[in-house]
Formats: structure tokens, C-alpha cells, sequence
């Protein structure tokens, strides 16, 4: 019953960004940083397991890739990266899928929605970005992600480990620092990488 509901929710979320063509964003200078999240993603995905049983450290990146390109073209690395750490990796293709909704696709949709609530009620400073969407946003929807796959695993008897939502909120801090500290350098040195930074919305001067 669990695979079919993750396997459900990747499907809408794969046939969302098909629907809306993400494919012609690539032209736009973000194929550059697609490619490398396909080539540097599947390693961070992979690292959980090298390490001993119980709860691994698994980082997301889902929040930064969001930032880059846009959720649409998001959700299609997203797939491909869950393709190379099914095929790559040791783990067989439940536990993959699963990694690829809460890790993945999950984080990466509560981001876009957190997206939208930012410039709908805050105005468009560069520090809303970097700290509103890139950190405490990131830590905010990777545990929400976290909290809601160990509630449906409950929901459906599958007990999770002591202290597992202590445990998912110190990983999704790890996961904040390192895409507050990305969304940074990119807005300070390569805002062509930011799908969702605009210089004339976040750089333009106050009105009087």
C-alpha cells in the first residue's frame, strides 16, 4: 500500500511538470546547472547507503534545485537522479521511490509553494530571498517533508525509529546551510543559475 501511494504522488508530480513543458526552459542558461545536479546529485543520494542501518544522513538538495530551475524542470531531475541511485546504487525500488517523494519531491514542492507565499507577502528584498526561500525555507520544508513521510508510515503500521522527527529536524539544518549558502553565491555571482531571481524584482530601488 505505501509503494502504490509514493508511486501515485511521484506520477502527479512527474505529469504536472511534463504538462507545463519545462523542456524550453533549458534554453534560457539553465541547462548548465540541470546537468550538474544529474552528474553531483545521485552521489549525495547514494551516501546514505555507506553508512551503518538506522538513520542515515541524507541531505536533499531538492530546495536549491528549486531556486535553480524552476519546480518543473526540478521534478524531471529529480526522476533522473532517482533513476542513477536505483541503478547505481544497491537498494532495490521501493525504498528509491521513496527516497525520491520525501527526499525529493516533497521538499521540492513545499519550496515552490513557499515560493509563491514569499512574493505574494513580503516584499522583494535580496535578504527575503536568500534567508526566506534559501535558508530557513529549506529547513522548514525539509522537515515538513520529513513529519509527513513518518506520518503516513505510521498511518499505515510501519513504525519509525525513536526520536525520528529530532532526527529529521537537525538533517533539514544541514540541508538549509548549504542552499542559503548557494542561493548566496549564485545571487552574488551567478544569478543566471537562479530560475527564480530576478535583478529587476529584488535589485530595484525602493519607491518613494
Amino acid at each position: 500500500m505505501l509503494t502504490w501511494i509514493e508511486a501515485s504522488l511521484a506520477l502527479v508530480a512527474l505529469a504536472a511538470a511534463l504538462a507545463l513543458r519545462p523542456w524550453r526552459m533549458l534554453s534560457a542558461g539553465l541547462l548548465t546547472p540541470w546537468l550538474a545536479t544529474i552528474v553531483f546529485l545521485p552521489l549525495v543520494w547514494l551516501l546514505p547507503q555507506g553508512l551503518p542501518n538506522g538513520m542515515a544522513v541524507q541531505f536533499s538538495g531538492a530546495c536549491l534545485l528549486v531556486l535553480m530551475v524552476g519546480w518543473p524542470l526540478a521534478v524531471l531531475a529529480l526522476a533522473v537522479v532517482a533513476t542513477l541511485v536505483w541503478a547505481l546504487g544497491a537498494l532495490p525500488l521501493a525504498p528509491v521511490l521513496s527516497q525520491l517523494v520525501w527526499v525529493g519531491l516533497v521538499p521540492a514542492t513545499l519550496a515552490l509553494l513557499l515560493g509563491a507565499a514569499l512574493r505574494r507577502w513580503l516584499p522583494p528584498n535580496p535578504f527575503v530571498y536568500v534567508l526566506g526561500r534559501g535558508f530557513l525555507g529549506t529547513a522548514a520544508c525539509v522537515f515538513l517533508a520529513g513529519a509527513a513521510q513518518e506520518l503516513l508510515y505510521r498511518l499505515v503500521g510501519q513504525v519509525g525509529l525513536e526520536q525520528a522527527l529530532v532526527a529529521h529536524w537537525l538533517m533539514a539544518w544541514g540541508d538549509a546551510f548549504l542552499t542559503g549558502m548557494g542561493a548566496a553565491v549564485f545571487v552574488a555571482f551567478a544569478p543566471q543559475w537562479l530560475a527564480t531571481w530576478s535583478d529587476a524584482r529584488y535589485l530595484r530601488p525602493p519607491e518613494h
